[in-house]
């Protein structure tokens, strides 16, 4: 059996800016770029053509959205403001040790978020002191596909040198996580089976 977690909302809890908009401007306006009057309105306007459940890395489409006002910033600093703006605080949820012993004993074990901001995996990892814990990461950013997209799945599973349909995910949306079922993969819902029950439900100890 091959194992994945999805990171937020499953094995932690992570500050978000109550206002994303808001928060992208003030990083981008500490590094000199002009802020347009009706940024807000740029923000939450889609600016690039993606096909259905595609991700598009937020850098990209703050980028766009500066651009449809005349403002053309460098990449590197779009980006850097957008990962400032998106720095959290990351708790661990209850239970996370048990739940990755408990994957472990099953055999590979991979994260798989969505996830547009650059870093904020890795940083969260090491926050949550789960840096080297996985065999393979996948976001939705590094993979082009949001959950329930097959593509982030079928990534890791290639990733970890299994078949999709060897997969249970265990995450904390049916709508998103739950996309592993149409692989021949299994959801577990950490709503209906928290981490501290996980072992039982793997028929693992940890």
């Amino acid at each position: 059996m091959t194992v994945s977690f999805d990171l937020f909302g499953t094995l932690v809890t992570a500050s978000t800016p109550a206002d994303p908009a808001a928060a992208v401007a003030a990083e981008l306006r500490d590094r000199g770029v002009p802020i347009p009057d009706d940024w807000g309105d740029a923000y939450r306007t889609s600016h690039l053509d993606i096909p259905d459940e595609a991700e598009i890395p937020l850098p990209a489409h703050a980028a766009a959205a500066l651009r449809s006002r005349g403002v053309t910033p460098s990449d590197g600093v779009v980006r850097r403001a957008v990962v400032a703006a998106f720095d959290p605080t990351v708790t661990r949820r209850d239970g996370v040790a048990d739940a990755l012993a408990a994957a472990e004993a099953c055999g590979p074990v991979g994260l798989c978020s969505n996830c547009s901001v650059p870093e904020l995996v890795p940083r969260t990892l090491v926050r949550a002191n789960l840096r080297g814990r996985f065999g393979a990461v996948v976001t939705s950013a590094a993979c082009g596909f949001r959950k329930p997209h097959p593509t982030p799945f079928e990534t890791l599973a290639t990733d970890l040198g299994s078949d999709p349909a060897t997969l249970t995910h265990v995450g904390d949306d049916p709508e998103t996580d739950g996309g592993v079922e149409a692989l021949g993969g299994t959801f577990v819902d950490v709503g209906e089976t928290p981490l501290t029950a996980l072992a039982d439900r793997l028929g693992a100890e940890p």
